[in-house]
């Protein structure tokens, strides 16, 4: 049998136990006491996330992948019969028909298949994540560079980097410090029916990059001179970096070509 280190590290375990952290995620999660949320948490792990998410929701299903600790979860909160630990992968639950949240100290190793499952949910309205800092700086731009996920996904999901916490809070230290990171769905996309269709061939495009820059890669499909003008409308410079084109600028070259 696995050593508890050992198993940890195969399941990318790191409990949090920094209670300021948990509290600010459960507060991001469940801002109005007044209309608590139904919350699905991700890796319940010992219960320092669980349990302030607990107070702030109306129901919370908290999964938890590993058996050992399915236990001791449930004698943790017999007493909520709101909380229900689920035993079993995140991953494989079906999501809610209802409007729900989602938060969880992610395991590094699963967290672009959690995020992938997040943006896939039809009826999920937020998502608050602690991930590798790393990933939540770069996913929100705060690296002053925009990922193709990111920009993407931006006419219908607003992406944010809403916190910090130290490799130190939590128990086995990862090599790393982490990040909060906040996925919020848009309550009125900025693109809907055949135009979010035309801004996701326009972004592959821009992010593929054929010619050798985003301008050049979108002359394969636009003639040089509305590309010029696009450029110019969003205020771009030509030889600008596709990952230094922020959401907004690429609304406006979306605007300008597709009109």
């Amino acid at each position: 049998m696995a050593r508890p280190t050992q198993r940890a590290r195969t399941l990318s375990q790191n409990f949090l136990a920094d209670r300021a952290a948990a509290a600010h995620v459960a507060r991001l999660t469940a801002p109005d006491r007044r209309h608590p949320p139904l919350v699905l948490e991700v890796g319940a792990g010992k219960g320092a996330l669980t349990e302030p998410l607990a107070r702030r929701s109306r129901e919370l299903h908290a999964y938890e992948i590993d058996s050992r600790l399915v236990p001791g979860l449930r004698t943790r909160f017999a007493a909520a019969p709101h909380v229900r630990v689920v035993a079993g992968d995140f991953l494989a639950a079906r999501p809610p028909r209802t409007p729900f949240s989602v938060a969880g100290n992610v395991p590094f190793s699963r967290t672009a298949d959690i995020v992938d499952w997040c943006l896939g949910a039809p009826a999920l309205t937020d998502a608050t994540l602690i991930t590798q800092l790393e990933y939540a700086r770069k996913r929100t731009g705060d690296y002053g560079r925009w990922t193709l996920l990111t920009v993407r996904t931006w006419p219908h999901h607003e992406w944010r980097l809403v916190g910090r916490v130290s490799r130190y809070g939590f128990r086995p230290a990862p090599r790393v410090d982490a990040g909060v990171l906040r996925i919020e769905r848009r309550a009125t996309p900025l693109l809907t029916g055949a135009a979010q269709h035309g801004w996701r061939d326009l972004v592959e495009l821009g992010f593929s990059g054929v010619g050798g820059s985003l301008h050049a890669s979108l002359r394969r499909a636009h003639p040089r001179r509305r590309v010029d003008a696009a450029f110019r409308a969003a205020r771009l410079d030509p030889g600008v970096l596709v990952g230094e084109v922020a959401p907004a600028r690429w609304l406006r070259l979306h605007e300008e070509l597709a009109s």
